[in-house]
């Protein structure tokens, strides 16, 4: 007899999917074959998202979803799954994120993690450590579904120069990270300001910070830390950091300004023309 896993539906988001997901199948009088047959997935792959040993993606739950009938409860399950795969000291982060109105971030070296890209968040994650890379990449990129609700909230991030130099990759992953940016020009819920060089000291001199704001709780600022997050809802602090927003987006670089920047940034010193070993253009 195949030893098969009890799963504690209790332990774990993880947990209660992989126990939902058998429970629909069992009940559907399908084998992990037959259902990885129909949604185009191997069998093994079922099996080990119903013994919590690999995690789902959205793309899966929606085709599973679609042939259990299970009326969207994988898909549902997914966010909450992935939300709970984050560092414990994040996750707290991830929560503001899903239930902000309004997002207002300012980074000085790395663009921030809700319009990074694939490869970006690759590089990042795997500077020090490249295990589980596939699925950790997964459950970053899975906070950017906030984006994909009826009603997102409104982002404004106000990069550094900085951050558009620092080569997090290589040249061809910061070029396609910048055109990332470039890709919400246009786009009013997501906007992207560069704080330019030329600007000299600055309001953010102290660092990078995010304001939370929400439709009825009072406001949160976080900042980080190596390994850990600090987020405040002392109204001082909050007050600070938004006087603090308010200069930095009015010193920054207009949106199309800031457009232009990116793409020339993109193109003189991630571009494919020129020698491969001359310095890029700063």
């Amino acid at each position: 007899m195949t030893h098969v896993n009890v799963l504690d539906p209790g332990a774990s988001p993880l947990d209660y999917y992989g126990f939902e997901l058998r429970r629909h199948r069992e009940a559907a009088g399908l084998t992990q074959r037959q259902l990885g047959d129909i949604v185009n997935y191997t069998g093994s792959l079922v099996g080990q998202i119903e013994t919590a040993r690999k995690l789902p993606t959205q793309e899966f739950s929606e085709r599973v979803d679609a042939a259990l009938g299970t009326g969207g409860l994988l898909s549902r399950l997914v966010a909450l799954v992935m939300r709970s795969q984050l560092p414990a000291w994040f996750q707290q982060v991830a929560e503001l994120e899903a239930h902000a109105v309004e997002i207002c971030t300012f980074q000085t070296r790395m663009i921030h993690g809700l319009v990074q890209t694939d490869a970006y968040v690759r590089a990042v994650l795997g500077a020090l450590d490249p295990t589980d890379l596939d699925d950790r990449t997964a459950v970053r990129l899975a906070r950017q579904r906030i984006f994909d609700k009826r009603e997102s909230p409104v982002f404004w991030a106000v990069l550094s120069e900085a951050a558009l130099c620092q080569e997090i990759g290589d040249r061809e992953t910061m070029r396609g990270q910048l055109a990332h940016l470039l890709s919400f020009e246009g786009n009013p819920r997501i906007n992207v300001q560069v704080l330019p060089f030329s600007v000299g000291a600055h309001a953010g001199l102290q660092g990078s910070f995010t304001l939370f704001r929400f439709a009825r709780d009072p406001a949160i600022v976080y900042t980080e830390g190596y390994g850990a997050g600090h987020p405040a809802a002392n109204p001082e602090t909050v007050n600070d950091c938004s006087l603090r927003y308010d200069h930095l987006r009015a010193a920054a670089l207009s949106l199309k300004d800031s457009a232009a920047l990116i793409r020339r940034v993109m193109e003189e010193r991630y571009g494919e023309q020129g020698d491969a070993d001359e310095d890029p253009v700063a």
